[in-house]
């Protein structure tokens, strides 16, 4: 997103979350050209997580709670994401857990963990963008 006279520049809080988020979205492409797909969900998790905290500290002004629950963050920062939207927080939210518990992490088979991994990253990254345009 450009930036011009007449929008005011986010806070440099909002800019490192912002920053990270997108550090996050970056590395689960990486995760998933590498084969690693456990962690391309993680990775897609933290971006959105870490994209709703940035809308958080700039509706405000505010360090955004320790919360991980994207529907929570989501309700905190006044958001109203439509169904698909809705529906892939929740799933990142599960998916989020499970991946960091090894006991957690369901027997799929890596293509099918393939198959999870792109598609949760193409649904991310249209939410990404409609998270973006709020900053």
């Amino acid at each position: 997103m450009r930036y011009n006279a007449l929008m005011p520049q986010p806070s440099p809080t909002v800019q490192k979350w912002v920053e990270q988020a997108r550090y996050d979205l970056v590395t689960a492409q990486a995760m998933l050209d590498s084969g690693r797909y456990v962690y391309v969900v993680f990775c897609c998790q933290q971006a959105v997580e870490k994209m709703i905290k940035a809308v958080i500290a700039k509706v405000t002004g505010e360090m955004p709670p320790r919360i991980h629950n994207l529907m929570q963050l989501a309700e905190r920062a006044g958001l109203e994401p439509d169904a698909r939207q809705a529906l892939l927080m929740r799933e990142l939210s599960e998916l989020y857990v499970q991946s960091r518990y090894p006991d957690q992490v369901e027997p799929v088979s890596s293509s099918a963990w393939q198959g999870i991994a792109r598609d949760t990253l193409q649904r991310t990254e249209k939410v990404m963008q409609w998270l973006s345009s709020m900053i």
